[in-house]
């Protein structure tokens, strides 16, 4: 399932997370891993400059800068490389542009990253519950889906047997369902198919309005059953459930329950041009929260043979 992986990393400890599943996803599958690390962004003048994305101090990128960079990043991830044949590539511009730009180049099956760049954003972040701005623009136009890793996997993907599916019936979360079958069919997961009947939306919140969310979330589930299930094609180790809350807040309860080793959530809910929806309020709030490795799917290119 995955032939190509690019693991986009600033080579600092926010991205140890992700470059752990990165290098195990290469060894599960036997797959090609690209390392891209984007040294900068070009400065303005007459002079090639770049403004370090890890320092903040303007470089020179002459190829001995370049191979310095590169043993940098040898040294940094020296103990994934002695059982891997990883490609270290670098690239100068800014670091959205030329994430997308190989991935496409390569075709990638899978781009995987941290939700921050550096240190000294991660509990600012948090705190403002807004992920990267590298993270946002990358999941916003990757035509593959982005595997977000923010904190430390236990299980990861080579003991991976539970994927969760938040579904809200949108067309872009039919496609990150599908893929998430694809990779249970694959290893031979569990898939838990799971719905939040959001409880903030009108009407609901009131006491009257209990009735309603009650018809809500029977319907709900067979909506689930009679559309969905069906697209599934008999897999026997499939689950739905469907509850009633904040949707973030239930995603993650239900994914601990379940003890989920992935989530795998659509980009956005709006049906709009994949292109120009933005990074989802609730994948959003999923992704900074998440104990496990969160997957963003905006195209259904990866899953076109399912469709």
């Amino acid at each position: 399932m995955f032939k190509k992986l690019l693991f986009a990393t600033t080579a600092s400890p926010v991205c140890d997370n992700a470059a752990k599943v990165a290098f195990d996803l290469e060894m599960k599958w036997e797959a090609k891993l690209i390392i891209l690390h984007v040294l900068g962004i070009p400065s303005r003048g007459f002079g090639l400059q770049v403004i370090d994305v890890r320092t903040g101090e303007k470089e020179q990128p002459s190829p001995d800068y370049l191979e310095w960079v590169t043993e940098e990043l040898k040294t940094t991830y020296a103990a994934f490389l002695e059982e891997s044949n990883a490609q270290i590539v670098t690239a100068v511009g800014e670091p959205y542009r030329e994430i997308l730009r190989l991935a496409r180049k390569e075709d990638v099956d899978m781009i995987l990253m941290g939700a921050h760049s550096r240190d000294e954003e991660v509990g600012a972040a948090r705190h403002r519950q807004v992920a990267g701005s590298t993270l946002r623009r990358v999941a916003k136009a990757a035509r593959c889906p982005v595997v977000i890793v923010n904190r430390p996997c236990t299980t990861c993907w080579k003991l991976f047997s539970n994927i969760v599916v938040g579904t809200d019936f949108s067309k872009a979360s039919e496609s990150a369902m599908l893929w998430g079958y694809k990779l249970a069919r694959e290893v031979g997961a569990n898939l838990h198919l799971f719905h939040a009947v959001d409880i903030t939306a009108e009407g609901l919140t009131r006491p009257a309005g209990q009735p309603v969310l009650e018809q809500r979330l029977l319907e709900a589930r067979r909506r689930i059953e009679h559309h969905l299930l069906p697209k599934l094609r008999g897999y026997e180790k499939t689950t739905v459930e469907v509850w009633e809350g904040i949707p973030y807040v239930e995603i993650l309860k239900f994914a601990r329950a379940r003890q989920a080793d992935l989530i795998v959530m659509a980009h956005h809910t709006r049906e709009v041009d994949p292109e120009e929806a933005e990074l989802g309020s609730t994948v959003e709030e999923v992704v900074l929260r998440s104990s496990c490795p969160v997957a963003s799917v905006n195209h259904p290119d990866k899953v076109a043979d399912l469709l």
